[in-house]
């Protein structure tokens, strides 16, 4: 059997649920998460024998490495890790607790950093394999009011470019996607939002929040076009590090270049003094 094997998390909607119909009706063989036994049920019923759901929410970072050597005692391998599994969060950075700091870290950071490390022994034992994970326009530039977000995409852009580097002569490929708003319930249902709510941030965090839910079902991103591009990239012999999907990415990545390149001229010649 040719058909290559694909672990993605978080299968049950939006993007996720585009990537895996995408990978399934072009031949190969996906392994979706859920979180809800009832989701999984149904998944399973509708793609006997072309894919198998299981049960795993990766914010309980004990349950991945186990996960994984079921799949791969079962299956042999997996080709392909697509990171897709995540949570949004609104609020200003003063508002938002410890708490609510760590959920959003567990889904995005901890939960995503553990399956790309139980994953990497066995694509290191074939010399072969992908690791997609899908970020965020906001993991690169960051936003009033969605400062938490922005931190763990900052997070997995950082450990995910370093990686790429550590296993490009070992056969194994890694690609970080960067959506900007696209039609799923990510500004929705799925939008966690802090407790807290301070009056003075109205201008700022108040104007971020009420665009966010005024865009919710009318966002410009097709996730099925998305999930088509994505399935491209992996099986381009020259894609990039980096895939943009959006029109708003191609402005806001362009915004924090200029951004940077502005900061970078302005402080040159300071910054060539400070060496011995």
């Amino acid at each position: 059997m040719n058909k290559r094997i694909w672990l993605i998390t978080g299968v049950s909607s939006g993007l996720g649920k585009a990537i895996a119909e995408t990978v399934i009706n072009k031949g190969d063989y996906v392994i979706g998460t859920f979180r809800k036994e009832m989701q999984q049920n149904e998944f399973n019923k509708k793609y006997e024998k072309r894919a198998k759901g299981i049960l795993l929410d990766i914010s309980n970072v004990n349950k991945i490495e186990s996960t994984v050597e079921e799949i791969i005692s079962e299956y042999g391998n997996i080709d392909v890790l697509v990171n897709n599994a995540g949570v949004g969060f609104a609020g200003a950075i003063e508002e938002a607790s410890i708490n609510e700091i760590r959920k959003v870290f567990e889904v995005n950071f901890f939960g995503t950093l553990k399956l790309t490390q139980s994953i990497l022994p066995n694509m290191r034992k074939r010399k072969s394999g992908t690791i997609v994970q899908i970020s965020s326009h906001a993991g690169i530039k960051a936003f009033a009011g969605f400062g938490i977000y922005n931190a763990s995409k900052f997070a997995l852009e950082g450990f995910s470019e370093a990686l790429a580097q550590e296993v490009q002569n070992l056969g194994i490929k890694v690609f970080l996607i960067e959506p900007g708003p696209f039609r799923t319930n990510f500004a929705g249902r799925s939008l966690m939002q802090a407790n807290k709510v301070i009056s003075d941030y109205d201008e700022t965090v108040g104007i971020f929040r009420n665009k966010l839910q005024a865009v919710h079902s009318k966002q410009e991103g097709d996730p099925y076009k998305a999930a088509k591009y994505i399935l491209e990239h992996v099986n381009s012999e020259n894609s990039t590090l980096r895939l943009p999907l959006g029109n708003v990415p191609l402005i806001t990545i362009e915004m924090k270049i200029k951004s940077l390149q502005s900061d970078l001229e302005i402080n040159r010649e300071t910054s060539s003094k400070a060496v011995f």
